[in-house]
Formats: C-alpha cells, structure tokens, sequence
C-alpha cells in the first residue's frame, strides 16, 4: 500500500506504518453504531440538584485535598468558521452587489458599535451604506484592518468594559483566579494552541499577566500545548485509498479535538477543568458560572473519595469469596448503578464478581454539565451498553447514532439535555499514581466525514472526541447545570447576546 517515500513521511511525522494502516482499515469498515440504551435524563442519569446539594457541592471542593489543578482550554484553529457569514457577505459586495437588510454582513455593520473591537480608527463612523459595509466587513476581516478572519478565537476581543477590553482567552484568567486557585494561590493554565498562533498568544498572555496577577492576588503559569503532528489521520479518497496530493504525497490531517487526549495525558495535576475557548461570558454572570464550576468540581472530589473508599475495602478484604467480599460486591453494584447508571453482566463467583467492579471502579473520572436543550448545538448524554456488557453514561455526537433504527431515533426524541462541554476531570488512582488516559479511550467511536482538497472529494477521520471516545472508559457522571453557563461565540453575531454584553 505505501511506498518508500510514504513511510518517510509517515515516519517523519512520527505515526508508524502500522497506525496508518490501521486508519485506512478503518475508513474501510466503518466505526459501529453505539448501543443505545436510553437518553440520560433526571430520571436517571443527570443530577439535578437542589439548592442545599449545590450549597455541600461548593463547600465540599472548598475543603477538599487536591494534588494540583489545572484549566484545561481547547483554543488552537483559526476563527474562519466564526465569521463565515461575514466572507459570504464581503464576497457580495466586492462583486458589486448590496446585501439585504437582514443579511447577517448588513447587521453586523449596522450594530458594529455594540462589538468590544469596535474602533473609530479602525472601522470609522458608522452609516447606512454599501460602502461602509464593504468597508467595514473588509476591515474586520483581512490585514488591512483586525484580520480577525484568520486569528484564533482566543485573541479576538469579546467583551468590553469600562475601563477595558477582554479577549477570550483574559475571561479564562479571570475565571480561573475565580475557581482554580491551588493551595499556593498559583493558577495552572494550559492551553492549547497551533504553532502558528504561538505570537499572538504570547502577545495576548503579556498584555494581561501582570495586570491580572496584581489585581487578583494570584501567580499566573501559562503553558501552550500543540496538538501532535503524529496524531494527523490520513486522508482517502471516495475508494477508500490513500489521498496523494499533486506531487504524489499523502494528506494527513488534524484528526479533531479528540487527538488532544494526548495533552491531556501530560497533565501533572490531579484534578482538571475543560472548557472551550469561547464559552466564556462577561464578568456579570462570573458569580454563577464560578458557583457551578465549583459544584462540578465538588461533586467530581465526592466521587473521587467515594470510590477510593471502595477500592481500598476491596484492598482490605481477605477472602474473596467470602461474606463480607459478598457484602461489600453487593454495596458497589448499588452504588455504580444508582450513581452512574453501570450496570454489570452477571459473574460466576464472588471473587470474579469483586474483579469485574473493583476494574469498573478504578478509572479516571469525569462530571460533565448538562443544560437543557433548548435548540443549541452540542453532543447529548445518554446510557449505552459496551462490548462488555455493561452499561454507562456516554456523551454521543449525532453521527455515532444510527438514523434506521427505530430504537435510537426514539431515544434520540426523547432527550432532554446537550453536552455544553463543560467538564471537570480526576486523573489519578487511589494511590495517588497517574491514570495513563490513553488506555481507557475506545477506538471504535471515531468519525468518518466527507471533505474536500482542492476541488477533489475526501474522506477524513477524526479520533474519538476528546469528551466522546476519548473518555469512553471513564467514570462518568452527568450534573444539569443553568443555561446561563453556556454561552459560546460560534458566530460572530453571538457577540451581541446578553451574555456577552455589558
């Protein structure tokens, strides 16, 4: 299948030829549907807490002990996609045509004073004309003005106050002093980043660190993570055989946010808060989000101390086969159950029993937020059952669904919540050794999708999502958390929500 250049290049990335393989095998079965028990729900499956439960939450992370936290934030990839209505409209007018009224362009030039990156300099006085649309859409978009069309989200200006203007990435510092102090008033962040924006957030860091660490009383570590090259996937064609570009070489491409499983890997800390870079929301709503944060992150150090109390029992027992083996396998299948919607086949003996949970146990663990869908855009909890037979909590994208079967459709109507991808993660065992993620991810629940390379159809492959199969053999719970803690920036537009305004 390869030749001697194509291992060169495969191995110069740092994939093996037998990975790649692997890939291409897979464009060619296919990933399998997930078995869809039901759709997460209060009924079962997500939390939804009462105000004295979210008072203990709060409280317990307070008092909690952490070997070390971090905020985790997804941010490399350009904007393109968040201003793609505004190409489309500077396409238009650059033809010579004016955009109608409630063309997204001519709305955005018509409340371009309401934005945090509004500038007279820049952008001039705003008026009701072609001209200044154009002017002001070309302005927002190439070199000659913000060139915000081909920076990242991090670096782009969202909320503006009375005596400054935050980008995305400083209303992730001021979260974090927020919820994410360490003991030694440090906050961990970690960010990842394409090695090309490198500059700009250098630059974005510098232009807020000091002022921020003085305000707040606290030390900002910064650390930018790339997503590694040896995680691309190999690109095909509509057969199924590998893409060769122009001058014979293989396309390889970024394999989603799922390849950044690998970052999280090298992350030191205990205990981990993700989050993307655009949700985020003007410091008027920081008390609620901070209070919620604090709750994921309580309810995740009480699962934490929970199981580990389990797991040093079953460490304790002297016969496994005996009563109290008996006793104590009964009182975690509850709880696994009742907690986290796992249920387990039958085994033959006790002590095969004790194996099975005291391996369902011993995982890293994660609590998502859940909102309620009320027709935003995000992947949705539901209970599977696994190769194994057993069931769990899972974060499904609608292409892991099968659209003909009957069963999954209706479990699909009957949802109620999204995954805001709001999560908070514990990384390491009862005994204070770090998990090695990399073995609990499924690589069945990866993603085929159609592209294109320059006018020529593709398939791409992405790994499992970061919060999807990435994190396929983690101890899940769900928790509803408010609709005003999610507040993305997916379009340019979004800028003007209430959230995201003063």
């Amino acid at each position: 299948m390869f030749k001697e250049n194509d291992i060169k290049q495969i191995t110069g990335r740092g994939a093996t030829v037998k990975q790649i393989e692997a890939q291409v095998e897979s464009f060619r079965k296919g990933f399998p549907w997930m078995k869809i028990v039901g759709p997460a729900t209060p009924k079962r499956g997500i939390a939804v807490l009462s105000e004295d439960q979210v008072k203990a939450a709060a409280e317990y992370y307070d008092k909690a002990s952490i070997a070390g936290k971090c905020k985790f934030v997804p941010a490399s990839g350009a904007a393109s996609r968040m201003f793609k209505d505004m190409f489309s409209g500077l396409s238009t007018l650059e033809s010579g045509k004016d955009l109608a009224p409630d063309a997204p362009g001519s709305k955005f030039a018509a409340r371009i004073r309401e934005f945090a990156f509004y500038d007279p300099a820049v952008f001039g006085e705003p008026e009701d004309s072609a001209a200044y649309r154009k002017a002001a859409l070309s302005k927002l978009l190439t070199p000659d003005g913000l060139d915000y069309g081909a920076k990242p989200k991090g670096v782009l200006k969202f909320h503006r106050y009375p005596a400054e203007v935050r980008t995305a990435l400083a209303e992730h510092f001021v979260e974090a002093q927020q919820y994410m102090r360490n003991a030694d008033g440090s906050c961990n962040l970690i960010v990842t980043i394409s090695p090309e924006h490198r500059p700009l957030f250098e630059a974005a860091v510098a232009e807020i660190k000091d002022a921020y660490e003085a305000r707040y009383g606290v030390k900002y570590n910064v650390k930018f993570t790339y997503q590694d090259k040896a995680t691309d996937t190999v690109a095909v064609d509509p057969d199924n055989k590998p893409f060769r570009k122009e001058d014979g070489s293989l396309l390889f491409r970024p394999a989603g946010h799922g390849a950044l499983i690998y970052n999280l890997n090298q992350v030191e800390e205990e205990v981990v808060s993700i989050k993307n870079i655009d949700n985020v929301s003007h410091e008027k709503l920081l008390g609620t989000t901070a209070t919620w944060k604090k709750v994921l992150l309580g309810e995740a150090l009480r699962l934490r101390d929970t199981i580990f109390a389990y797991l040093r029992r079953f460490d304790a027992l002297t016969d496994l086969e005996g009563a109290d083996a008996y006793n104590l396998c009964n009182e975690v299948e509850d709880f696994l159950d009742r907690k986290l919607c796992v249920q387990v086949p039958l085994s033959r003996s006790t002590a095969e029993r004790a194996e099975m949970l005291r391996a369902k146990l011993d995982r890293p663990i994660r609590v998502c937020g859940m909102v309620r869908n009320e027709g935003e855009p995000g992947g949705g909890p539901f209970v599977i059952a696994g190769k194994d037979g057993a069931t769990s909590l899972q974060i499904l994208e609608s292409v892991q669904i099968n659209p003909d079967d009957a069963g999954a459709r209706e479990a699909l109507s009957r949802a109620t919540h999204f995954n805001p991808v709001d999560l908070v993660c514990c990384l390491r065992n009862y005994k204070g050794e770090k998990f090695n993620l990399l073995e609990h991810v499924d690589p069945e629940a990866g993603f085929i999708s159609s592209k294109s390379y320059q006018g020529r159809e593709l398939k791409a492959l992405e790994l499992p999502g970061l919060w999807n199969g990435a994190m396929s053999d983690w101890n899940t719970l769900f928790v509803e958390v408010p609709l005003e803690t999610f507040n993305p920036v997916k379009v340019v537009m979004d800028l003007l929500r209430p959230a995201h305004q003063g």
